[in-house]
């Protein structure tokens, strides 16, 4: 079987990769693609897959937009960081969907899916009723994020959440309560589905919650330190670049 993956985060990309040929070996991934851009070029010009693993949020936009300008047949298994697209209603005959961070399980039980079932005349018209799904929830800013904690989804909202820390490639939410959760999306993924005047990104590492910052420190001439709810490890220090905009963003002029 070949198969292509289309992620935007190239560690989520390997390890979907391993455990692809974890569950056969004899898998042909052909291509592990990052953008719509770059996944329209490639289809134009190989052959297609009998497999698309499809990341619905890429870095220049829904992955749906791929086919707007390519005509593709293959099957397609969708992933995603969050459940709130009701996408388990469109567990089809070749349309499925695997809950990020993804567990080798799921993934064991999706490939088996596809491997006994084949595509029908169905999937074209709920593919596009999953499209305009996605378009209409996209209107509106995130409310909730669900991870995976064992076997076992959490769910909790947006306002639980006091600050994004991103390190060693890897995206953690910090909630007010204490506890810290793993989540599949880049800082720069979840700047565009937050509220701006709500979130602020900070420097490289952190997006942070207005209601997280209980004081704003001068630091140095051109530095801000803040005191944030939960407390950071380390100390944390707007980009000099972000201080101008950051006083802005607090006085609402943002």
């Amino acid at each position: 079987m070949k198969v292509v993956i289309i992620e935007d985060e190239a560690l989520a990309s390997e390890r979907l990769k391993k455990m692809v040929l974890s569950y056969d070996k004899n898998i042909e991934v052909l291509a592990q693609l990052e953008s719509v851009e770059e996944s329209i070029e490639w289809f134009e010009n190989n052959p297609h897959p009998e497999l698309i693993f499809l990341d619905i949020h890429l870095e220049d936009d829904l992955s749906f937009a791929i086919f707007e300008k390519v005509k593709i047949n293959s099957s397609i298994i969708f992933t995603t960081a969050f459940d709130e697209y009701a996408i388990k209603a469109f567990k089809l005959r070749s349309i499925d969907y695997l809950l990020k961070p993804i567990v080798q399980e799921e993934l064991n039980a999706a490939l088996k899916k596809y491997s006994e079932l084949k595509a029908d005349a169905s999937v074209d018209k709920d593919f596009h009723k999953l499209y305009d799904l996605i378009v209409k929830k996209d209107a509106s800013y995130r409310e909730r994020f669900s991870v995976r904690v064992g076997q076992k989804i959490k769910t909790f909202a947006t306002s639980d959440i006091g600050y994004f820390k991103s390190e060693g490639g890897y995206t953690s939410a910090y909630l007010f309560d204490g506890n810290s959760y793993y989540v599949d999306l880049s800082l720069d993924a979840l700047s565009s589905e937050l509220d701006p005047s709500k979130f602020f990104r900070i420097n490289r590492q952190m997006l942070v919650a207005l209601d997280a910052i209980k004081e704003v420190h001068i630091y140095s001439t051109n530095r801000l330190k803040l005191d944030l709810m939960p407390k950071p490890d380390d100390i944390v220090l707007v980009s000099i670049d972000k201080v101008t905009p950051f006083k802005k963003w607090l006085e609402g002029r943002e």
